[in-house]
């Protein structure tokens, strides 16, 4: 499965506080297609570390390998990380049940992960300044690296 860049640059970025920028709509983070059998990953997330960027290929591909469709995640205007799929009407092997289980297994078995990539957007990308108890999870996230 092949890397293709992903370019989301067509939302209309709105200013905010801080310096931040709030988009309008849904930022993806990343995301993989059954049909097409490749991986989209969007390059203004490039800073994140290799391994997270590997973690999130192997997810997304994964799923759609097991599951069908397509499989995105974005980040809203708060900042918090969603699960998108879609499948195409004359997809009958995608499997709607399966992919709500399969999103609530990887929600609980990757938490960590995706709070932390929450963490990274609101901080960077979003310009919030995180509380006490966020920066204990970003120090604690430096520290495995």
């Amino acid at each position: 499965m092949r890397i293709i860049p992903l370019c989301v640059r067509d939302k209309k970025p709105s200013v905010r506080g801080y310096g931040g920028i709030m988009y309008q709509e849904n930022i993806v983070l990343c995301g993989a297609s059954a049909y097409e059998q490749k991986f989209y990953f969007n390059h203004d997330f490039d800073s994140l570390p290799e391994h997270v960027k590997q973690e999130l290929q192997v997810l997304c591909v994964l799923y759609t390998e097991e599951i069908g469709g397509i499989l995105t995640l974005e980040f809203d205007e708060q900042g918090h990380l969603q699960f998108k799929t879609e499948a195409e009407d004359s997809d009958g092997f995608f499997d709607e049940i399966g992919s709500v289980l399969k999103i609530k297994k990887i929600q609980t078995e990757k938490r960590e992960l995706l709070e932390s990539l929450e963490i990274y957007y609101r901080v960077f990308f979003l310009g919030e300044i995180p509380d006490e108890e966020l920066q204990k999870k970003v120090d604690s996230v430096d520290k495995e690296e």
